[in-house]
C-alpha cells in the first residue's frame, strides 16, 4: 500500500518532533500499521479468460468477487495498487447502518418503492459485515456496540430528533440520548445528544479488506495486485481489459474504484466528487488518560456541515478525522485543527502525541447516493457512497455479483442508470477543501 508522503514537515508543526516525524513518515496509516491480516499476491502475467472480471480491490469489488466465487463462477478481480489502496485502507472504521442522507430524503430522490427498498437493504448492512468477519474469521479487530452520531450544537440536536422519527418510521431500533446521556457515553462535555444505532460498530478497516481478499481466494478467485486496468473494450462478444503484462477475456465485467478510478483513462470511468477526509491517531492511552472516553467503544460523528469523528482502536488510540487533504499548502490548518479539536472534546489528554496521520478520498455522486450505471453487455459501475463504503460498499458488491450470476437486475438494490454525469464536479471539490479548510483554520479555538 502506497501511503501519501506528507514532506516539509508543516501540518503537524503544532506539536513535538515525534509528531513533526510523522509529517515525513512514507507509512504513516494506522491501519498499515496495525493490520494483522496478510495479503500479498502478484501482477497479472499472461492472457485469463474467465466469467466475470471485477476492477477495483475495495470493499465493493472484494464482495463481489467473493460471491461470484462462491457461486461458482471464474473470477479475477484487478488491484493496480494492493488491496485497500483507496478508501477501503484508508477508512474510518464505523460499520454503519444505512446511509448520510436520511429515509425521507432518499425516498425524495429515488421515489417511495426504490428509496424505501435500498434504506431497507442498507439497513442490514452491518449484519452482513460481521458476519463475512466470523464466516472467515477476519482478524480485524470488530467491535459491535453501536455508533453515536453526536450534535455538536442546539440545531444538530433537532436534526438527530428528525433523523430518530425518521428511522423508528422505517422500523430502526434507534435511541435518542439527550445531552446528560450522550456525555456520559461520549466522555465529553461538547456533546449535546446523540442518536444511538445498536446495529452499527467499528472494525479495523484496512484488515476487513484484506480478510474478504484472501477469503475470495479461497473460494476460487484470481487476485493480481499491481496490475491497473490500462484499457477496458467489448470485442467480440467478451470484455477485454488490458493490463501492463497481460490481458483478461471476460464475459462480464464489474468496475468498483469509486473515487480511486484511473481518472478518464478509460470511457465508463465514473463522474463523481471527489472530496478528501483525513485523520490523525494519538500514542495508545494509558488507562488514567483514557478515563471515561467511549467506555462502550462505540464510534463517533457528528453533526456539523464540515463533520468530525472519532473513535478508538482495540490499542487504545484515539482516532479522530475530519473532512480535508494533507497535501496542499494550506493543509497545516487541518493538522493544526486535530489536537485543538481533541482538547476541546477531552480536554485532559493535553499533552498527548499524534504517531499517525494520513487521508483518503470520498465519491460522492451527483444525488449524494450509491449509484450503478450500465457500461455495456453484462457490464456494471458502482460508486458514490458518500464515506459509507464499509456496509455499503459489501452490500452492492454481493448484489451486483449475484445480478451478474442470475442475469437479472433483480438482486440489485437500486435500479441502474444508462448515463450518469455531474457537471462541475472538479469545481466542487475544490470549493469542498477550501470549506474544509477555512472552517479548520477558524473552529475549535479554546
Amino acid at each position: 500500500m502506497n501511503v501519501i508522503a506528507l514532506g516539509g514537515g508543516s501540518a503537524l508543526a503544532f506539536g513535538a518532533g515525534r509528531e513533526r516525524a510523522v509529517m515525513d513518515s512514507h507509512h504513516s496509516n494506522l491501519w498499515q500499521a496495525s493490520c494483522r491480516e496478510d495479503f500479498r499476491s502478484a501482477a497479472l502475467e499472461g492472457a485469463a479468460e474467465v466469467d466475470l472480471v471485477v476492477i477495483g480491490g475495495g470493499y465493493t469489488g472484494l464482495s463481489a468477487a467473493l460471491t461470484a466465487a462462491e457461486g461458482g463462477a471464474r473470477v479475477v478481480l484487478l488491484e493496480g495498487e494492493r488491496i485497500g489502496h483507496g478508501g477501503s485502507g484508508r477508512n474510518v472504521g464505523l460499520c454503519n447502518a444505512g446511509l448520510w442522507l436520511p429515509p425521507e430524503e432518499i425516498t425524495k430522490r429515488l421515489g417511495k418503492q426504490q428509496g424505501g427498498r435500498l434504506s431497507q437493504s442498507l439497513g442490514a448492512a452491518p449484519d452482513m459485515v460481521y458476519g463475512l468477519i466470523e464466516k472467515h474469521g477476519i482478524d480485524c479487530e470488530p467491535v459491535r456496540n453501536g455508533t453515536l452520531h453526536c450534535a455538536h450544537s442546539a440545531a444538530g440536536k433537532r436534526d438527530l430528533e428528525d433523523r430518530h422519527r425518521q428511522l423508528r418510521a422505517i422500523g430502526a431500533p434507534v435511541e435518542l440520548l439527550d445531552a446528560t446521556a450522550a456525555r456520559a457515553r461520549v466522555g465529553s462535555g461538547r456533546v449535546k445528544g446523540a442518536l444511538f444505532d445498536p446495529r452499527a460498530g467499528t472494525i479495523q478497516p484496512l484488515a476487513f479488506a484484506k480478510g474478504l481478499a484472501r477469503a475470495a481466494v479461497a473460494a476460487g478467485a484470481r487476485v493480481f495486485e499491481q496490475t491497473p486496468a490500462l484499457s477496458v473494450g467489448w470485442e467480440n462478444g467478451k470484455w477485454e481489459v488490458a493490463t501492463p503484462e497481460g490481458t483478461v477475456f471476460a464475459k462480464s465485467l464489474i468496475q468498483a474504484t469509486n473515487a480511486y478510478g484511473r481518472r478518464d483513462s478509460w470511457v465508463h470511468s465514473p463522474r463523481m466528487v471527489a472530496v478528501s477526509y483525513f485523520q490523525a491517531a494519538t500514542v495508545p492511552l494509558s488507562e488514567a488518560q483514557r478515563g471515561g472516553i467511549l467506555p462502550g467503544g462505540e464510534g463517533c460523528w457528528d453533526t456539523a456541515q464540515v463533520m468530525s469523528s472519532w473513535r478508538l482502536d482495540q490499542a487504545g488510540r484515539l482516532v479522530i478525522g475530519g473532512m480535508g487533504q494533507l497535501d496542499h499548502l494550506a493543509s497545516r490548518a487541518h493538522a493544526n485543527w486535530v489536537r485543538r479539536k481533541m482538547l476541546r472534546m477531552f480536554p485532559a489528554l493535553r499533552g498527548v502525541a499524534f504517531d499517525y496521520l494520513w487521508h483518503g478520498r470520498i465519491g460522492l455522486s451527483q444525488i449524494y447516493l450509491p449509484q450503478i450505471l450500465r457500461i455495456g453487455p453484462g457490464g456494471l459501475s458502482c460508486f458514490g457512497f458518500s464515506g459509507r463504503g464499509i456496509g455499503p460498499g459489501t452490500v452492492f458488491g454481493q448484489a451486483m455479483a449475484q445480478a451478474i450470476l442470475e442475469d437479472s437486475e433483480r438482486p440489485l438494490p437500486v435500479t441502474p442508470v444508462d448515463r450518469q454525469d455531474f457537471p462541475w464536479r472538479r469545481s466542487k471539490t475544490v470549493f469542498y477543501e477550501a470549506g474544509a479548510t477555512l472552517t479548520h483554520l477558524l473552529r475549535d479555538r479554546v
